[in-house]
């Protein structure tokens, strides 16, 4: 069998592949070539391979360590790495997930570029904000109308409290002259799916708290940050640095992160987060019924998409907009 350069890790693109990962208590190193995970039993070691060519995020969670050996493989492959709390979600929200990015500057110039054609103006970066509005309503009308599992829980885009909803939002994010006002009408609109999630799930008096034990809550955070792991991959792919937000504030860190993961977080996080809390599901059943959800529904190829179109000046907010009414 012959050795495998650098280059031949990197021919599944970043939007195809397959694996996330969140791993916790094992130690991740280099062995014979492979990059693998060590887990310690009572009588014995045992090792499991991490197919890094076809994967994009690595989240390292309590009790982890990783090897120079392997960070150096993990970067040769594009894999974004994370240090985070147990079950994916930071202990403290204050802190957030530190990615580390494959240093390696060989990356596509085209849609820097581009993003720093608008980003600088004022008025052009607004419009780009509103551009992500309408992609993830968009998004959340493809996703609900097609997932049977979705609509088998009560989760109809059509329904008469969705579309009172939407049509303020459409009509609050066209009159936005500033990105607080398209974030206040963010917020009340996810406050509206809330609702609607809740009652669906006979979830009885939820409010959404950061800090709150409830498992809805919790998976929120968990789920969150999955996408946040998407999100970042994404951008890294695409050589857009972090800071270039078009939503949130300016200074705050890795802000364009959370501008590309919001594309999905309503369309999928937010309603298997509150069914998979009615079920009383586990954190591992909750993350594999998410990145099931991001696979079936294509989450990355949508942002890679979403995020290059809007580089480009290629998006098309008013046809997108017609097609969501």
């Amino acid at each position: 069998m012959k050795d495998l350069s650098p280059s031949d890790l990197k021919t599944v693109l970043h939007s195809k592949r397959a694996n996330m990962y969140y791993l916790e208590y094992c130690r991740v190193m280099q062995k014979d070539g492979r990059v693998l995970y060590l887990t310690e039993a009572k009588n014995e070691n045992l090792y499991f391979n991490i197919p890094i060519a076809n994967s994009t995020v690595l989240l390292l969670g309590n009790g982890t360590s990783v090897t120079q050996s392997a960070m150096r493989m993990l970067a040769q492959a594009g894999v974004l790495v994370g240090f985070c709390g147990g079950g994916g979600t930071p202990l403290y929200m204050a802190c957030e997930v530190e990615w580390l990015t494959p240093q390696s500057e060989y990356r596509p110039t085209e849609y820097l570029q581009g993003w720093m054609q608008f980003w600088f103006d004022d008025n052009k970066r607004l419009h780009a904000a509103k551009a992500f509005q309408q992609a993830r309503i968009h998004y959340l009308q493809k996703v609900w109308k097609r997932d049977r599992d979705l609509k088998g829980e009560g989760f109809d885009f059509d329904s008469q409290q969705i579309q009172t909803a939407l049509e303020q939002f459409y009509t609050r994010t066209e009159s936005a002259t500033k990105q607080s006002d398209l974030l206040l009408t963010e917020a009340q609109l996810t406050k509206v799916l809330y609702k609607y999630a809740a009652n669906n799930t006979q979830y009885t008096n939820f409010k959404r708290q950061h800090q709150s034990q409830d498992q809805a809550n919790d998976f929120l955070n968990h789920g969150n940050y999955l996408a946040y792991g998407l999100a970042a991959s994404c951008l890294w792919v695409l050589g857009i640095p972090h800071g270039f937000a078009v939503m949130h504030g300016k200074t705050r860190r890795g802000a364009l992160v959370f501008d590309v993961a919001d594309l999905i977080k309503d369309a999928i996080v937010l309603p298997w987060s509150f069914i998979c809390g009615k079920e009383n599901a586990t954190e591992q059943e909750f993350r594999q019924q998410i990145l099931q959800a991001f696979t079936d529904h294509k989450a990355l190829d949508f942002m890679f998409d979403t995020v290059k179109k809007i580089a480009l000046n290629e998006y098309e907010s008013e046809k997108i907009e017609a097609q969501s009414l």
